[in-house]
């Protein structure tokens, strides 16, 4: 299983459910409206805005307004979350679908993420200068890989790998919470939401594996194959 696929997966569980569950659960005081169901924006906004309460609107007024990653970090950002989900035949990568931009958003959303993900990117350019004489951003795309690789897998990682592998292992939640909340990722999942279907009954080949059929008048009656 590739890279792109175990995320997918995991994804599907648990594995970001804790950024997007803290994120839809600060709420203020007072009840929040609901928020319209379409496409986010970068930070992860639908476009024409959702019912917001007014000090929820100025809130994320501020957040958007505000910088907290310079340039060459979210270059580098940009690096690795395509590196964790690339594009494919099915969809696009995670650039494709602004889980830099997502992940910007977060950390001054919820600032705890700042200094691990600030501290993490420094220890990739830390690593990669010290490897290649270049930051993590420049290496070529082997060289780049050849240090996720050694941080990637926590059961196979050497011991003066840890900062990096718990950097990773952030790293991944955070992209697989912009991705898979995204237009893009709900896509490839294949989640179609609550939509309207017909039952056209079991399968033949099922029916056959457990010797069992529709009787004339089930057929007539319950079952529409059309």
């Amino acid at each position: 299983m590739d890279r792109r696929k175990s995320i997918k997966t995991i994804a599907v569980g648990t594995l970001s459910a804790g950024v997007l569950l803290e994120t839809a659960c600060k709420q203020p005081e007072n009840k929040a409206a609901e928020a319209k169901t379409t496409d986010a924006t970068p930070s992860g906004t639908p476009p024409e805005g959702p019912a917001r309460e007014p000090i929820e609107k100025e809130r994320y007024e501020k957040l958007v307004a505000e910088k907290f990653f310079n340039e060459h970090e979210m270059a580098t950002i940009a690096v690795l979350v395509d590196i964790i989900i690339p594009k494919d035949d099915v969809s696009g990568s995670a650039t494709d679908a602004k889980v830099p931009d997502f992940i910007e958003f977060i950390v001054k959303d919820q600032p705890y993420h700042q200094i691990p993900v600030r501290g993490g990117l420094r220890w990739l350019d830390l690593q990669c200068m010290t490897r290649f004489e270049k930051t993590f951003k420049d290496c070529t795309a082997q060289q780049q890989i050849q240090v996720v690789d050694d941080i990637a897998y926590p059961e196979k990682a050497k011991p003066e790998m840890s900062q990096g592998v718990s950097f990773f292992n952030h790293m991944r939640d955070l992209t697989a919470s912009g991705f898979y909340s995204s237009a893009i990722g709900i896509k490839d999942i294949g989640y179609m939401g609550n939509q309207p279907n017909q039952w056209n009954g079991v399968p033949d080949d099922v029916l056959k594996q457990y010797g069992v059929a529709y009787t004339e008048k089930e057929l007539k009656e319950c079952v529409s194959y059309t």
